[in-house]
């Protein structure tokens, strides 16, 4: 099941994954496993019904592991030169872009932001921000922050690729970094739809988010989404 909405467009899911993986301690983060499949097949498999082409940015020397509906470029120093070796691999005219630590991407998710892509030429998954918010100092309290009209960023994020291609040129150009694509495209004034996210979608990084991502699997795998 592929489609974006837009007549006669090719659709390219992008997986910057050539992280080391180091606050998780456990090598290239994208190749743990979890219950028994690795982070990157589980993402490359919830993708891979939506788009035409799927396609991993890993480390230098390494492959993709055999059975994965996908093809590999070898990643940057940075996700985000990661990102941009990707887009020049691709001639799509849509892409996404996903982390492979977000493991738990229900379809629904995916379908809604081509749905929203079609509309702005950028979109992204996103939750309002449920907590409280506080800025420290010294790890201290120091003040509140109002979390009215705060949203947390997710993936899949989901562009145009010209749109994307010239987000990344001029951030280049400029020296500028982005923790992610649509701030990049965010930044040249360009609109950004934020897409309703899922909590299942939370990022493995830390120790404890694989206990989390193990728990969660025994439900995910028994079809529960």
């Amino acid at each position: 099941m592929t489609g974006t909405g837009l007549p006669g467009s090719r659709t390219a899911a992008l997986i910057p994954a050539a992280g080391s993986g180091t606050r998780l301690g456990r090598g290239p983060k994208a190749f743990v496993e979890v219950a028994g499949l690795s982070l990157l097949a589980r993402s490359v498999a919830a993708l891979a019904p939506w788009v035409d082409e799927v396609l991993v940015a890993l480390p230098a020397g390494s492959d993709l592991p055999p059975g994965l509906l996908a093809r590999a470029v070898e990643g940057g120093g940075t996700r985000q030169e990661s990102v941009a070796r990707l887009l020049a691999d691709t001639d799509a005219d849509v892409v996404l872009v996903h982390d492979a630590a977000r493991p738990f991407l229900p379809g629904a998710v995916v379908g809604a932001l081509l749905e929203a892509v079609a509309g702005t030429g950028a979109a992204t998954v996103a939750l309002p921000v449920a907590d409280t918010l506080v800025r420290g100092e010294g790890g201290l309290w120091a003040e509140g922050v109002p979390r009215e009209g705060l949203w947390a960023v997710q993936t899949p994020q989901a562009f145009r690729r010209e749109l994307l291609v010239r987000a990344h040129a001029e951030a280049g150009a400029q020296e500028v970094s982005a923790t992610d694509d649509a701030g990049l495209v965010a930044r040249l004034g360009l609109p950004v739809r934020l897409v309703p996210g899922d909590a299942r979608l939370f990022k493995v990084t830390t120790p404890g988010d694989l206990a989390l991502a193990e728990a969660l699997a025994r439900v995910w795998d028994a079809g529960a989404r």
